[in-house]
Protein backbone atom coordinates (compact mmCIF):
# COMPACT_ATOMS: atom_id res chain seq x y z
CA UNK A 1 0.00 0.00 0.00
CA UNK A 2 1.56 3.17 -1.06
CA UNK A 3 1.59 6.51 1.04
CA UNK A 4 -1.67 7.77 -0.37
CA UNK A 5 -3.70 4.65 -0.15
CA UNK A 6 -2.03 5.15 4.04
CA UNK A 7 -3.54 8.66 4.29
CA UNK A 8 -6.71 7.77 2.11
CA UNK A 9 -7.79 4.92 4.82
CA UNK A 10 -6.70 7.15 8.05
CA UNK A 11 -8.95 9.55 7.11
CA UNK A 12 -11.86 6.99 5.59
CA UNK A 13 -12.39 6.20 8.97
CA UNK A 14 -13.12 10.20 9.91
CA UNK A 15 -15.70 10.19 7.65
CA UNK A 16 -19.35 10.05 8.89
CA UNK A 17 -21.04 12.82 9.02
CA UNK A 18 -23.13 13.56 12.10
CA UNK A 19 -25.13 16.67 13.79
CA UNK A 20 -23.67 16.99 17.37
CA UNK A 21 -26.33 19.38 18.43
CA UNK A 22 -28.52 21.57 16.74
CA UNK A 23 -26.03 23.87 15.46
CA UNK A 24 -22.62 21.70 15.08
CA UNK A 25 -22.14 19.31 12.44
CA UNK A 26 -18.95 17.18 12.10
CA UNK A 27 -17.04 14.74 10.09
CA UNK A 28 -17.96 15.35 6.77
CA UNK A 29 -14.60 16.77 5.52
CA UNK A 30 -11.75 14.26 6.74
CA UNK A 31 -8.09 14.78 6.24
CA UNK A 32 -4.80 12.88 6.96
CA UNK A 33 -1.35 14.18 6.90
CA UNK A 34 2.11 12.17 6.99
CA UNK A 35 4.38 14.11 9.35
CA UNK A 36 8.15 14.38 9.19
CA UNK A 37 8.93 11.03 11.38
CA UNK A 38 6.40 9.44 9.18
CA UNK A 39 3.58 9.34 11.49
CA UNK A 40 0.13 9.45 10.24
CA UNK A 41 -2.67 11.93 11.96
CA UNK A 42 -5.98 12.30 10.92
CA UNK A 43 -8.99 15.17 11.49
CA UNK A 44 -11.79 15.60 10.71
CA UNK A 45 -14.29 19.23 10.06
CA UNK A 46 -16.46 20.53 12.54
CA UNK A 47 -18.38 23.47 11.71
CA UNK A 48 -20.59 25.97 14.08
CA UNK A 49 -23.91 28.02 13.08
CA UNK A 50 -21.39 30.55 13.44
CA UNK A 51 -18.51 30.89 10.92
CA UNK A 52 -15.76 31.69 14.51
CA UNK A 53 -16.90 27.91 15.48
CA UNK A 54 -15.48 25.67 12.64
CA UNK A 55 -12.60 23.60 12.13
CA UNK A 56 -11.25 22.51 8.89
CA UNK A 57 -10.13 18.72 8.95
CA UNK A 58 -6.48 19.57 7.58
CA UNK A 59 -5.93 22.13 10.76
CA UNK A 60 -7.71 19.26 13.13
CA UNK A 61 -4.97 16.93 11.93
CA UNK A 62 -2.12 19.11 12.21
CA UNK A 63 -3.11 20.06 15.80
CA UNK A 64 -3.61 16.43 16.83
CA UNK A 65 0.11 16.08 15.01
CA UNK A 66 1.49 18.32 17.17
CA UNK A 67 -0.19 17.51 20.14
CA UNK A 68 0.42 14.64 19.93
CA UNK A 69 4.02 14.27 18.77
CA UNK A 70 5.24 17.95 19.24
CA UNK A 71 6.25 17.98 15.67
CA UNK A 72 5.70 20.89 13.25
CA UNK A 73 6.20 19.48 9.63
CA UNK A 74 3.87 17.54 7.32
CA UNK A 75 5.15 15.89 4.52
CA UNK A 76 2.05 15.07 2.57
CA UNK A 77 -1.98 15.87 2.95
CA UNK A 78 -5.18 14.33 1.79
CA UNK A 79 -8.41 15.95 2.29
CA UNK A 80 -12.07 15.45 1.03
CA UNK A 81 -15.50 14.59 1.82
CA UNK A 82 -17.25 11.11 0.96
CA UNK A 83 -15.02 10.09 -1.96
CA UNK A 84 -11.46 10.34 -2.76
CA UNK A 85 -10.15 14.15 -4.50
CA UNK A 86 -10.04 13.65 -8.15
CA UNK A 87 -9.09 17.45 -9.61
CA UNK A 88 -9.15 20.73 -7.42
CA UNK A 89 -11.36 18.52 -4.98
CA UNK A 90 -9.05 18.49 -1.71
CA UNK A 91 -7.59 22.13 -1.78
CA UNK A 92 -6.98 23.45 1.89
CA UNK A 93 -8.67 26.53 2.14
CA UNK A 94 -6.90 29.59 3.09
CA UNK A 95 -6.85 29.54 6.83
CA UNK A 96 -5.18 25.77 6.53
CA UNK A 97 -2.62 27.27 3.79
CA UNK A 98 -2.06 30.08 6.41
CA UNK A 99 -1.68 27.62 9.35
CA UNK A 100 0.85 25.08 8.12
CA UNK A 101 2.89 27.76 6.68
CA UNK A 102 3.15 29.37 9.96
CA UNK A 103 3.46 26.61 11.71
CA UNK A 104 7.06 25.77 10.08
CA UNK A 105 8.72 27.16 7.03
CA UNK A 106 9.34 23.42 5.92
CA UNK A 107 5.57 22.96 5.24
CA UNK A 108 6.44 25.03 2.15
CA UNK A 109 7.21 21.82 0.73
CA UNK A 110 3.99 19.48 1.61
CA UNK A 111 2.47 17.71 -0.96
CA UNK A 112 -1.21 17.87 -1.63
CA UNK A 113 -2.87 15.39 -3.18
CA UNK A 114 -4.61 16.76 -6.44
CA UNK A 115 -6.12 14.06 -7.80
CA UNK A 116 -6.03 10.02 -6.11
CA UNK A 117 -6.28 8.39 -9.34
CA UNK A 118 -3.25 9.62 -10.74
CA UNK A 119 -1.40 10.66 -7.80
CA UNK A 120 -1.05 14.41 -8.68
CA UNK A 121 0.23 16.27 -5.92
CA UNK A 122 0.83 20.18 -5.57
CA UNK A 123 3.19 21.75 -3.26
CA UNK A 124 1.56 24.19 -0.41
CA UNK A 125 4.12 26.92 -1.20
CA UNK A 126 2.48 26.57 -5.19
CA UNK A 127 -0.78 27.65 -3.50
CA UNK A 128 0.15 30.56 -1.65
CA UNK A 129 2.52 32.18 -3.18
CA UNK A 130 4.18 35.62 -2.53
CA UNK A 131 3.89 34.60 1.14
CA UNK A 132 4.15 37.54 3.51
CA UNK A 133 5.69 35.23 6.54
CA UNK A 134 9.10 34.59 4.23
CA UNK A 135 10.45 38.07 6.03
CA UNK A 136 9.46 37.03 9.47
CA UNK A 137 11.40 33.70 8.90
CA UNK A 138 14.14 35.18 7.93
CA UNK A 139 14.65 37.54 10.65
CA UNK A 140 14.15 34.75 13.23
CA UNK A 141 16.76 32.84 11.19
CA UNK A 142 19.42 36.41 11.22
CA UNK A 143 18.37 35.94 15.53
CA UNK A 144 19.30 32.44 15.34
CA UNK A 145 15.95 31.35 16.60
CA UNK A 146 14.53 27.83 15.73
CA UNK A 147 11.47 28.76 13.53
CA UNK A 148 10.37 24.79 12.92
Amino acid sequence: MDIWERLYEAAKKEYHPEEVSPFIDAHHVVAAIEAEDGTIYSGFCIEGASGVIALCAERVAGLKMYMMSGQTVAKRMIAFRQEPPRGTGGMPCGACREFFMQLSSKNKDMEILVNYDTKETVKLEDLIPGWWGWRRYKEAENKGENND
